[in-house]
């Protein structure tokens, strides 16, 4: 049988062609093609130097700490269970006894107003409409009153490193409290900086140094160095008017003999909440717990301090086995999507911490690009745990996931180049 040909009728091609009315900000324009944190990434390595994507970007020596983590995430295979009711599937859960509308929380990151001039102010409001908690950091580029004030309702936590001026530290967590902090992240991998080698290599300064380099990159990235030229100076009371590398400044700003019993001065001048960060082993993590550290955070400090350290996806397992169902057991490290932090949750965290996936976002579009990369997650968590027949956190165990054996990683030799 054969079918005779006729012209469209204009109400036919209405209902197949429909043109969309262009945006007019560029700014929303990229953010909008940004379908993944990989995406925004690529974004943020365009519109910042090079010195500040990589310090972001990078991790210490060798940078197989990250790389590995980053594998193990990889190497994972999700294992759905079908036929289950996933018409309605929340991502809600409690992190520090409170609700949050997703499982993850922003990382404490330093030198935030490097990235964009907004800083910690564009972060603190995208957590606070969305209900995220937002751990501030000692090495912040504002000060914990100032963020407050940006974002007077919302979940924030304070980080601290232990200073070798105990004194200036008791001042932080004193101001952190008055301002309403709702709990403590103590960082306790930093006896000294670890040797991130891009660093080294850029030159990184804060605040930036104007060099022949960084003369030759206003030329490539003139609206980052507008923005940071013609915005309050990009600088740290701790760290103000120390000559010297980053690595060389918190060289002379942490304690490196800090141990165990230092938690009870902490406790002394910090009576909410607190969260122990850097845990890397079963044994620190026992040893912290019994200390009375109301919930540990499994880290490598994002791969940026011991090259090779362990993976905290892999640890992740044993230390919920050893602490028991009841311990708060938040992960970091490598987690650049939804499904990296179902993978997490899966295998027994309480929670997660994102630090990259949302700078990525603050350097691709300020406070745009932060939600961007709060959209995106929260999407992918939903859908992943769709397609898990998952249809609340709870419903979330070891059966959805298998762990592969942890490969060798070749390390390039151009590695820290990159």
């Amino acid at each position: 049988m054969t079918t005779s040909r006729r012209m469209p009728r204009p109400a036919h091609l209405r209902g197949l062609v429909g043109f969309q009315r262009p945006d007019l900000d560029s700014t929303r324009r990229r953010l909008a093609a940004a379908l993944t944190v990989a995406d925004l990434r690529a974004l943020a390595r365009r519109r910042v130097p090079r010195a500040v994507f990589d310090y972001v970007d990078g991790a210490a020596e060798t940078e197989s700490s990250y790389r590995r983590a980053r594998d193990a995430f990889a190497q994972l295979e999700f294992r759905p269970q079908v036929l289950r009711d996933v018409g309605a599937v929340s991502t809600q859960t409690t992190i520090l006894g409170r609700t949050s509308a997703v499982p993850f929380a922003f990382a404490p990151t330093g030198f935030t107003r490097l990235m964009h001039h907004e800083g910690e102010a564009a972060v603190a409001r995208v957590a606070q409409r969305h209900g995220i908690p937002y751990a501030v950091s000692t090495l912040g580029t504002s000060t914990p009153e100032a963020v407050r004030v940006a974002a007077p309702d919302a979940r924030l936590w304070f980080q601290l490193y232990v200073w070798r001026d105990r004194g200036a530290a008791e001042a932080l967590m004193a101001r952190a409290n008055e301002s309403g902090y709702e709990a403590l992240v103590l960082t306790v991998d930093v006896p000294v900086a670890g040797a991130r080698l891009r660093d080294v290599r850029n030159g990184l300064s804060v605040p930036p140094a104007l060099t022949l380099r960084t003369v030759a990159d206003i030329a490539r990235h003139p609206r980052w160095w507008v923005d940071v030229l013609t915005h309050e100076p990009v600088d740290f009371a701790a760290l103000a008017g120390w000559d010297g590398t980053i690595g060389e400044k918190l060289d002379a700003l942490f304690d490196p003999t800090m141990t165990l019993a230092d938690l009870t001065w902490v406790r002394e001048n910090w009576r909410g909440p607190l969260v122990v960060k850097g845990i890397q082993t079963v044994e620190d993590a026992r040893a912290v717990t019994d200390a009375g550290a109301d919930a540990i955070v499994l880290s490598s400090h994002g791969g940026r301090q011991l090259d090779r350290a362990p993976v905290p996806l892999r640890v992740l397992p044993a230390v919920r086995e050893a602490l028991g169902p009841d311990a708060e057991i938040i992960v970091d490290t490598g987690i650049l999507s939804g499904g990296d932090v179902v993978a997490a949750l899966a295998l027994g965290a309480s929670s997660t911490l994102v630090g990259r996936a949302y700078l990525f976002g603050l350097m691709a579009g300020g406070e745009a690009g932060v939600e961007r990369a709060v959209t995106l997650l929260a999407a992918e968590t939903r859908r992943t745990m769709a397609l898990l027949g998952a249809a609340s956190v709870t419903d979330l165990a070891p059966r959805h996931v298998g762990l592969s054996a942890d490969p060798p990683t070749p390390a390039p030799a151009a590695a820290a180049r990159s």
